[in-house]
């Protein structure tokens, strides 16, 4: 089974210095019908301008990921941990505990575009914890390249979840297929472009929750960027 969430139905705000869209219900957005899928609890697109972004302020019990599309991403954290991240790169910060943390736009002239996700940890009271790392394009074109995992398999960053996630680049005509356990579930979410998932079309902002499926079929329609999540 295929359920689509499109775009256009996502919680949309606009703060002049920040425009964002949640797939599921986050902050003064509450929709019941969408408070996350599985284990996976919170994709905001966020649109950062120049100079601007989030002040220093605090989470716990939550495994945190950013997935910049384009421009500079600076993070700041109580850990001591400080980075610039950029296209192609993943970020992930264990809240666990308690940690706080600041995310600014790392330019004074370009926006900078990226998806903050949110998954719940498998257990809470972790140690809190930060990792970064690249994944060049030729790592993803035409393929689906694992970006998260429990284990860090394959040089992914590890996240405290029975949670994979995988990042693609595919072309027009490209077709890729994500095997999945049975009683796992996945959710695809289009960031860039057009692709087909099963018979059904997705475009940029788009996304798919799929239970009772041995696989993710995709195919693309034209140049696209995708993020799929393989959960239990």
């Amino acid at each position: 089974m295929i359920t689509v969430r499109r775009s256009n139905d996502r919680g949309h705000f606009d703060h002049g210095w920040l425009d964002t869209r949640h797939t599921f219900s986050f902050a003064d957005y509450h929709d019941p019908r969408h408070m996350g899928f599985r284990a996976l609890r919170v994709i905001n697109e966020d649109r950062v301008a120049p100079g601007q972004g989030f002040g220093t302020h605090g989470h716990r019990d939550m495994e945190i990921l950013s997935y910049v599309l384009s421009g500079r991403l600076a993070h700041r954290d109580s850990m001591g941990s400080g980075s610039s991240l950029g296209p192609g790169e993943v970020q992930r910060m264990t809240a666990g505990t308690g940690v706080l943390h600041s995310e600014f736009n790392g330019s004074d002239s370009e926006p900078v575009h990226f998806l903050q996700i949110w998954i719940l940890p498998g257990r809470q009271g972790l140690l809190p914890g930060y990792e970064q790392r690249a994944f060049p394009e030729e790592e993803r074109r035409g393929r689906l390249r694992l970006v998260a995992s429990p284990d860090g398999a394959d040089g992914s960053v590890t996240i405290h979840q029975d949670a994979r996630v995988h990042a693609g680049l595919l072309g027009g005509g490209d077709q890729v297929v994500l095997s999945l356990e049975a009683d796992r579930h996945a959710w695809v979410q289009v960031v860039r472009g057009k692709l087909r998932v099963g018979d059904e079309t997705l475009s940029a902002g788009d996304g798919a929750a799929l239970s009772e499926e041995r696989e993710v079929r995709l195919a693309g329609v034209d140049a696209s960027e995708v993020l799929v999540f393989d959960l239990a």
